[in-house]
Order: C-alpha cells, then structure tokens, then sequence
C-alpha cells in the first residue's frame, strides 16, 4: 500500500507539471510560475492531492536547492570571480547590506527587538536564485547587462547564507515562548561547528577528490560516476545534517572546491539532471505550502507584508542600480526581478528558529508571504515587459560592456588533448583564444596537468556535457580524438544538435577523412598527411631537386589529393567504387606530376634554391 501511494504521488507531481508548465509558457508566464500554480492547486490547501505532510515533501524537495548550490559553487572560478569583483561585492554587498537595514529600521519601528529585526532583516534580504536565474534564462536576458548585473547580486547573496548560519544562533534569545528548548546549544559553539566543517570539506576536496574521481573515471563507466557524484552531495549534506547545519552550505562549499577540478564539466552534466528534476519539485512544494487558510484568516496582514517586502526591496534595488550606472530598461528588469524572497528563507526561518533566535509566531506570516512574493515574481516581469520597459530609454537586450570571459565563453572547444590535440590547442592559447579542453582518458588529464594545461575530463559525445562547456555560445570545435567511429558519431551529433557551430576533425587516413566529410565535418585534417608530404618534399630534395621544384611538387600533389578525396566523398558508398575510384586517381594523379614537372624543365635555371 506504501509503494501504492508513492507512485500515485510520484504520478499527482509529474500529472501537474507536465499541465501547468505548458500552459503557464503558453499565457507567457514561464515555466516557474506553472510549477508554482500547479504546487498549489494540488497542494493540501487546494485539491488535496499532495497529503497534508507538505513539511516532509518540502524537506526532501530543498535538496534539488542544494543541488542547485553545488552546481553554483562550481561556476565560481576565482579569476572570474576576480573580474566579477566590483558588481559582486560593490552591488550585491550593498544589496543586502541596505535591504537589511531597511527591513531592520522597520522592524525596531514595530517595537521588535533589535536581533528578532536584524534575523528578519538579513532573512528577506535574499532573494530566489532558482526563480530569477530561471526566468532571465527563458526570456534570454541573462547574458545581458539586466542579467549580469542581477547574477552578480544573486552571487553574494548565495555565498552570504554562510556567514548568516554563523551569526543567526549568536542572535539567540533567552525567551518564554522559546524556553522549552532544554538542549540549545550556544551560539559560540554552532558558529565554530560551521568553521570546522567548511574548514574540513576544503582540506578534503583539496587533497581527496581528485584522486577519487580519477579512479572512478578509469573505470569509464558512466552510470558509477553519476553515482560517485551523487554520493559527495549527499555525504556532505548528511554532515550538514549530523552538526546541525545546513547542508546547502557544505555544497556550495564544495561546489567552490571543485571549481578549478578537471573534472567539473562531467560534474555538472551528471547533476543537472537531478538538480532540475528536484528543483521543479521544489517550486510545487513551495507553491503547495502557501497556507491560504492562514491567508484568509488574516488577508490584511499578509498582503500588507507582502506589499512592504516587495516594494521595500524594489526601492533599494532601482536607488542601486541608478548609482551603478545601469541604463534605465536594464534597470527596470534588475528591479523587479529580483523583488522576492528567496527559496533560502524557508530554510534560515526554520535554522533561526530552532535556534530560538525568532518564534513561530514571526515565522509562519513571513514563510507565506515569501512564499507568495515567489510567486509574484513572473508576474512582476510580465508587468515590467509590457507596461514599464516600453516607457524607458535604453536596451536592455545587448549589454553596456563585453560578457565575462569564463571557460563557458569560450571560442573553440577542443576533444582530445592526445599528441594531436595538444598541438592545436597549445596554438590557439598562445594566440590569445579562450578554449575549453575536455578528454576522457583520466590517465592523459593526469599527465597534462603536471605541465599547466587546464583539461576538464567528460565524454563529449553527450550534449549536455558540452552544453555545460559551453557550446552554445562557441564558434568552433575541434576533434581531436583518435577513436574513429566515436569522431564520427560526435560529428553527427554535434551537427544534429549545434548546428551553428564549424566542426573540425581529425582523421587518421583517406577513408576515415571521408566517413567525416559525410557526417558533416566543415574540415578535416589527416594526422600523418602532412607530416608524410614534408618527408616526401626533404626526398625529392636529397634525390636532386631544387627546393621551388620539390615544394612546387608538394603542392600540386596536396592539392590535386584533396580535389581526389573530395571526389571519393561525393560518390556511392560501396568498397568496389572505392576501389576503382582509387586506382584511377592514382594513375591520374602520375599523369598531372608529370606533365607539370615537364613544363617546369625550361625554367629550372630560373628557381630558387636555398641549402
């Protein structure tokens, strides 16, 4: 009967978003709001189809957040970060520095003791990272100067939840409403619990994981690094857990670890999955844990909240963005996107809570108007796309200044970094090009990176992985492996899914130069040709020709086996043809030697030479 009900549930969940969704993008509301809708039609307080433990359903459902925070901790390279640091800590840190005081203002002005309005400050400070990133990426601003802007503020706010889980148990009261927690811990004690455990996850990452994932990568087996991955989330959250902390904290931690890995691009492919799966369950759990019983009880009280946190934050947010210089559409959108409470309210009102620095009575009014700013929020960008931005000066599509440059911008990808590859991506760096190297030999990563080179291992013939490399964005990708058939099938791939993008490929012979051709390689290259036709130019040398005369020959018979391979590309595919096609360009290709060696006889005395 348990199994029963969990499918039935499991079926309610995937029912309701595979309806909502659609809709939802449908009226242009995107596709979180349809799982915000559909969480709370379904929800306990709607049709009931959820069960009324929604606390338990939003418990496992935070994990897709942390999830989310690991992948985040991830992109955090430290030069990007670097070049991010006067949006990051200029913008964001005044964000939350002034929304904070703010919301703490208003909170002494209620009479409410200055640590009850501090906590509660610092909690509506933050905003969804989930919502907003999500929103901007369907209305494809994130790249813009509006979404860079608004990344760079979602960015301290992610890495602010840490010091805010060392300082909320320091705000702990001795209060009556409070006084039936006999086993508090002291503030001092959970705040050295939080630098221990980061301080531990560091050394590991730092000295075990690569170890770790090399010897799981030898194995290449797929499914057992999907589940290795899965395992140092979810061994760092138990840690989280078994301290009393919060495991999106250790994640993030991690995430940041992992940042410079060369295994960070098959990471994030093998979660994000996971991540959206999970994260789509979190927005139906948040919208089904809107108490509109609550709601209705006191409608006054939660929508005169609700109005003062929104625009209480917009206030701060358009001041800010006016003193930064963003252009009046971008600010807009910076505005009202970010206008909300974010997803790690839910779990610092519980964190705060139980660490008897806020009672329930604070907490259940403010989890249901976070809840419902969440909920606002596409509608808010609906508002401003249709009756604010046509009013305002500026473009908010292109940015003011050059998108961050990070491993995700760059301009070639390169698979394979063997003998082949290492040479082609050796000159693209020297030449000043931003590339992403990825291989999936652990051995040959091992052995690279002891010379400096940065090459992320992952299997490229999966597109989300180069998704995650950033293909999208990329002009050129080069193939360099020496497995034929999978060259071949990463063309066809690639083309199939990418077609913007110019593929160049290595092949090892004629014949497998034009299997690649057919697949779609815009250029292909034959490892030892080259190689061969300056050998076979330093021959005609020694036998007596002069150089002119010997390159001349190199040349004519490069280009006249190019325009002979092409042929073999265009015609039947069958090895008899082949066959035939080769024998007659051979003969062929003597003929046209010939004759032009000949012409060049009167003129020999003419050429030049050099010793």
């Amino acid at each position: 009967m348990h199994n029963d009900s969990f499918m039935l549930q499991a079926f309610v969940f995937l029912l309701s978003a595979v309806i909502a969704v659609p809709l939802a993008k449908r009226i242009g509301l995107g596709s979180v709001m349809g799982y915000l809708c559909a969480g709370a039609v379904i929800g306990p307080f709607g049709l009931g189809l959820m069960g009324d433990d929604v606390e338990s359903l939003m418990s496992f459902a935070e994990f897709g957040v942390v999830l989310m925070l690991f992948l985040i901790g991830l992109e955090l390279d430290p030069s990007v970060l670097w070049r991010m640091r006067v949006s990051v800590l200029g913008l964001g840190g005044l964000q939350v520095v002034v929304t904070t005081l703010v919301f703490f203002l208003a909170g002494i002005a209620l009479d409410f003791s200055w640590q009850v309005s501090l906590a509660v400050g610092s909690i509506l400070s933050l905003s969804s990272t989930a919502i907003v990133l999500q929103t901007l990426e369907e209305k494809s601003l994130l790249k813009t100067e509006a979404g860079q802007s608004s990344f760079s503020v979602l960015l301290f706010q992610d890495i602010a939840v840490i010091p805010l889980l060392a300082i909320l148990p320091l705000l702990a009261m001795d209060s009556p409403a409070l006084a039936n927690k006999a086993d508090h811990v002291p503030g001092w004690e959970t705040a050295l619990k939080v630098i221990l455990v980061v301080a531990a996850i560091v050394f590991v990452g730092r000295l075990v994981s690569r170890y770790l994932f090399r010897i799981i990568a030898e194995t290449r087996m797929r499914e057992t690094f999907t589940a290795t991955a899965l395992m140092l989330v979810v061994g760092i959250a138990l840690l989280m857990n078994t301290v009393g902390l919060s495991p999106a904290l250790g994640t993030f931690v991690a995430g940041v670890v992992l940042a410079n890995s060369e295994y960070r691009h098959e990471l994030e492919s093998e979660i994000e999955p996971f991540k959206g799966l999970l994260l789509a369950l979190f927005f139906i759990s948040v919208g089904a844990s809107i108490d509109f019983e609550f709601l209705l009880a006191h409608p006054w009280l939660i929508s005169g909240l609700l109005l003062a946190l929104i625009f209480g934050k917009m206030l701060v947010l358009v001041i800010l963005g006016w003193l930064f210089r963003l252009s009046g559409k971008s600010n807009s959108v910076f505005t009202f996107g970010l206008a909300q409470g974010g997803e790690f309210a839910f779990v610092l009102f519980s964190f705060a809570q139980d660490n008897r620095v806020l009672s329930s009575d604070i907490t259940a009014p403010l989890t249901v108007v976070v809840a419902l700013s969440m909920v606002a929020t596409p509608l808010l960008m609906n508002i401003n796309e249709r009756w604010v931005l046509p009013k305002l000066s500026g473009n908010v599509g292109q940015p003011d200044v050059p998108d961050e440059i990070d491993t995700h911008d760059a301009r070639a990808i390169v698979v394979g970094f063997g003998r082949f590859g290492q040479i082609v991506g050796r000159m693209l760096r020297i030449s000043g090009f931003n590339i992403t190297i990825l291989d999936h030999d652990a051995v040959q990563i091992d052995t690279v990176r002891k010379f400096g080179h940065k090459v992320f291992f992952g299997d490229a013939s999966r597109p989300d992985l180069l998704v995650s490399a950033g293909i999208e964005e990329a002009e050129l990708l080069v193939i360099a492996i020496d497995d034929h058939n999978r060259a071949v099938d990463l063309v066809k791939l690639v083309k199939r899914h990418f077609p913007h993008i110019r593929v160049l490929a290595r092949a090892r012979g004629r014949h497998q130069a034009v299997d690649l051709i057919r697949a779609g390689a815009d250029h292909v290259e034959r490892e030892t040709f080259y190689s061969a036709l300056m050998l076979g130019r330093s021959a005609l040398q020694a036998l007596g020709f002069r150089a002119y005369q010997a390159r001349r020959s190199a040349e004519l018979f490069r280009h006249y086996d190019e325009l002979m391979l092409q042929e073999m590309v265009e015609s039947p595919d069958d090895e008899k043809t082949r066959l035939n096609i080769a024998r007659q360009n051979g003969r062929d290709l003597q003929d046209l030697m010939q004759t032009d060696m000949l012409s060049e006889v009167e003129n020999q005395e003419q050429n030049w030479d050099r010793s």
